[in-house]
């Protein structure tokens, strides 16, 4: 396993790389008894990495093979799933057809890069696996025309703590990659799982979206504008790729909502709100006091404040909208990033209460 140079931690697989990895030694096995062990790919910027199989079986009508995931120091929620893959022969001339086995997802929206009713199974895995299995049956003289049946051992439980659910992929995970390799803290399955969100609100017809930092700020923004599940976008500390992404496909009415520390950094122009990539300035939200018209003494206190909701208590207190300041703020970074899109924005700011403290 690999790791990045400037920061140490050990780069990890996709599950798109898994399953292909378990689709080539199941292939291989069913053209010629024999499993490789461990089994090598071939993945995009000349990666070529070897798994070791954790399940291997073969009968009458197939074989299957099982590679446990290594998502290296990345927080991902699959790290140490099985990923399996179980190989049958297919129709004359079929090629490879692709099927959800336990654990993985089907796709029962529309705006999905899949179609309903599919395995959802996103397109470079499906590329990835199309490829090996072409590269094994001209290896060992098969035809090439297989099933493909994916699966993941407790996907349906782990899909509870995604999107899956919301973006009405329904069953079990996604079989996910785009280079087959996971890089520690990117969280590009999250950002990807933004775009798909916003993807699935625009096929449904949704004019007026939410961008919401967490289940509190999420919840106010539901009852504030009663909006279906498909409008909320858990957007974490992503503002930068929801915003980047409804700029080139834009929503008519887009709601950032979110605590008054996180969008306070929105607002001094940070699109990662992350705490260890982005900190609260409190020269930026004192000048903010001083240019509305807060006098000296609460200016330097918030100035001086330990927290975001330290400086906001400051302010209401002497009946200042540090709140209203902020959000409009946030929305002018967010006016920024979308360079004149149709979208309108409006911003919530909440306390750690869930009540709402600002609005711009």
């Amino acid at each position: 396993m690999s790791r990045d140079g400037s920061s140490g931690l050990r780069h990890g697989w996709t599950t798109g790389a898994c399953a292909t990895a378990a689709t080539t030694a199941a292939y291989t096995a069913l053209l010629t008894g024999e499993f490789p062990d461990p089994v090598s790919i071939d993945l995009p910027n000349d990666r070529h990495p070897s798994f070791a199989l954790a399940r291997e079986s073969m009968d009458r009508d197939g074989a299957s093979a099982g590679i446990v995931k290594d998502a290296g120091d990345d927080p991902d929620v699959t790290h140490g799933a099985l990923v399996s893959a179980r190989v049958t022969r297919g129709d004359p001339g079929s090629g490879v057809v692709f099927r959800a086995g336990e654990g993985v997802g089907t796709v029962t929206k529309p705006g999905l890069p899949l179609a309903v009713g599919e395995p959802a199974i996103n397109p470079v895995p499906r590329r990835l696996m199309t490829e090996h299995v072409t590269a094994v049956a001209q290896r060992h003289g098969g035809s090439g025309d297989v099933v493909v049946e994916v699966s993941v051992a407790g996907g349906a439980e782990l899909a509870r703590r995604t999107w899956n659910p919301r973006l009405g992929i329904l069953g079990g995970l996604s079989i996910l990659g785009t280079t087959g390799v996971v890089v520690p803290y990117s969280c590009s399955s999250w950002i990807d799982s933004i775009r798909r969100g916003i993807d699935v609100a625009r096929a449904a017809g949704r004019e007026h979206v939410a961008g919401c930092t967490g289940s509190t700020s999420e919840r106010v923004a539901q009852e504030l504008y009663g909006l279906p599940e498909d409008a909320l976008l858990d957007m974490g500390d992503f503002a930068g790729a929801v915003l980047k992404y409804l700029r080139r496909h834009p929503v008519p009415r887009l709601t950032v909502a979110g605590g008054i520390g996180k969008l306070a950094k929105l607002a001094e122009g940070h699109l990662d709100l992350h705490s260890a990539r982005s900190q609260v300035s409190f020269a930026a939200l004192a000048q903010l006091v001083a240019e509305a018209g807060g006098g000296p003494a609460l200016v330097e206190g918030v100035r001086q404040a330990n927290t975001a909701l330290d400086a906001l208590q400051q302010c209401a207190a002497a009946g200042f909208p540090l709140g209203d300041l902020v959000a409009a703020g946030a929305r002018r970074t967010a006016e920024g990033v979308l360079l004149g899109a149709p979208v309108e924005v409006d911003v919530v700011v909440i306390d750690r209460a869930g009540t709402i403290v600002g609005r711009g």
